[in-house]
């Protein structure tokens, strides 16, 4: 009898290494969707501690979490240049593998100086091919900064080589109404996200039109109840609604691949 409960034991805990096994197999070949950006994707540390929230951090429940992960790696005060320049980027890019997906929205932060004392995290305007050699005061080295759009295409390219799919998001808008109408990005960074994704084969999401056209609808009374502490940073039911239409972006994307993932 001694023997026969052994071999139960003993096939017992085979039984469980092995299904443990499967289970570390299956997560590490379930795809990823990594997100990437400002505080207006992410938000301090994501949990609304501040009263203010990102649309990264209310997307995941649309997914089906069985099927795919979904990481929120946005961090607030980083432009598409102090991104990479932290070593977040690489950071994903280690792990990045063929099915995952990459979805992105810089510009907010990109608009700052290339080299003040403060953060030095701006960006050239545009999408060309322009660069400037600057001394970087916060890391105290000589650097080369590119256009928005150079860092823009790096990621999209980098994630594609990693046989990832790229979505990159023009920013969403501020809450900075005028006449009824909400300010756009069309000729700065919404018209750049753009091009770059036109260029680069990426998917694209204009959240900088679609936000903004809901925002008009709803009228500048209910969209200041948004934004408690100033014109950028959303509460609760701002960011809810920002994530939203994220999603309905999602579903219109064709030949994408991730919209197939969302919850029915």
């Amino acid at each position: 009898m001694n023997r026969i409960r052994k071999y139960l034991i003993n096939g017992m805990l085979l039984l469980t290494t092995l299904a443990s096994l499967s289970f570390i197999i299956w997560q590490q070949q379930k795809p990823t969707l990594y997100i990437i950006g400002d505080s207006t994707v992410r938000n301090g540390d994501g949990s609304g501690s501040n009263k203010q929230w990102g649309w990264g951090s209310l997307i995941a429940p649309f997914f089906d979490t069985s099927a795919i992960s979904v990481r929120n790696h946005a961090i607030g005060g980083r432009s598409s240049r102090t991104f990479i320049n932290d070593g977040r980027w690489q950071r994903i890019l280690d792990e990045l593998k063929p099915g995952d997906f990459v979805i992105m929205q810089f510009g907010h932060n990109d608009a700052s100086p290339l080299d003040d004392t403060a953060r030095a995290r701006g960006t050239i305007r545009g999408t060309g091919d322009e660069s400037k050699e600057i001394y970087n005061p916060i890391t105290k080295k000589q650097e080369v900064v590119y256009t928005f759009g150079w860092y823009m295409r790096k990621y999209v390219n980098e994630a594609k080589a990693k046989g990832a799919t790229a979505i990159i998001c023009s920013p969403v808008p501020r809450n900075n109404f005028k006449d009824g109408k909400v300010s756009r990005a069309d000729d700065s960074y919404g018209k750049w996200a753009r091009e770059t994704a036109a260029t680069t084969g990426a998917c694209f999401i204009d959240l900088n039109n679609t936000i903004g056209d809901e925002y008009e609808k709803l009228g500048a009374d209910k969209v200041n109840t948004f934004f408690p502490a100033d014109h950028t940073h959303t509460n609760l039911a701002g960011a809810q609604l920002n994530a939203e239409i994220v999603i309905k972006g999602v579903q219109g994307l064709k030949d994408c691949g991730l919209n197939k993932y969302l919850k029915k």
